[in-house]
C-alpha cells in the first residue's frame, strides 16, 4: 500500500537518489532548478509516497512569484521510481499537492511538463505565455493551475523564486565535527 505523507528529514537521501536515477545528473542545469536553489519548499507543501517504508516517489512546491506582485508555487520535481510507475502513485502525489495548496490559500501553481501528463490537473498554458523564466526553456511547457479564478489573469514578466533560503552551513561547527571524527589517538 503506497502512503503518501509529508516528507521527513530521513527522507532526503533516498529523494535525491530518486531525483538523480530519474532525470539524470543534469538535473541541476534545468532552469526551474535555479528558481530552487537555496531555497526551502513552501511551507508543508514538500511530499513523499511511501511504500513499506520505501521512497517511491516525491514532490515539491516552491514559492515564486508569477511576475512582479503576484504570488504563486512552482511545483516539481515530480517524480515516481521506474518500478512503480502506471500505478497511479503520480496522480495521487499531484492531488495531493494542488490540495493542500489550496487549502493553505495559494492561488496559483506553475509548472514546467509535458502537457498531455499536466492537463488532466488542469494545468494548462492559457494564461502564462506572458510569463518567462530566468533561463532557456520550451515556452509551451510553462503551464499554470488557478487555485482561485482569475489568479493568473493577466500575469505577465520574470518568474523568481520568492520562497525562505536555507540555511547556511555553520563552518565553524562543520569544522569541529570534521576535526573530532578525524581526530588521530593519543599517543599514551
Amino acid at each position: 500500500m503506497i502512503t503518501i505523507r509529508h516528507e521527513r528529514l530521513a527522507d532526503v537521501a533516498a529523494r535525491e537518489q530518486l531525483l538523480d536515477i530519474c532525470f539524470g545528473e543534469k538535473r541541476g542545469e534545468k532552469t526551474s532548478e535555479r528558481l530552487r536553489e537555496d531555497r526551502l519548499p513552501a511551507r508543508e507543501l514538500s511530499f513523499s509516497a511511501v511504500e513499506r517504508g520505501l521512497l517511491v516517489g516525491t514532490v515539491r512546491l516552491w514559492d515564486i512569484s508569477a511576475g512582479p506582485g503576484r504570488s504563486a508555487l512552482l511545483l516539481g520535481p515530480l517524480a515516481v521510481s521506474a518500478g512503480r510507475r502506471n500505478r497511479r502513485i503520480g496522480t495521487a502525489l499531484m492531488l495531493r499537492a494542488i490540495r493542500d495548496a489550496r487549502r493553505l490559500a495559494h492561488r496559483a501553481v506553475i509548472l514546467v511538463g509535458d502537457a498531455p501528463y499536466y492537463g488532466r490537473f488542469g494545468f494548462t498554458a492559457a494564461k502564462t505565455s506572458k510569463l518567462w523564466l530566468p533561463g532557456p526553456y520550451e515556452a509551451d511547457r510553462l503551464l499554470g493551475r488557478e487555485l482561485v479564478p482569475g489568479a493568473l489573469d493577466d500575469a505577465n514578466g520574470l518568474i523568481s523564486a520568492t520562497g525562505r533560503l536555507a540555511p547556511k552551513p555553520d563552518l565553524a561547527t562543520l569544522a569541529a565535527s570534521f576535526d573530532q571524527a578525524h581526530a588521530m589517538p593519543r599517543a599514551a
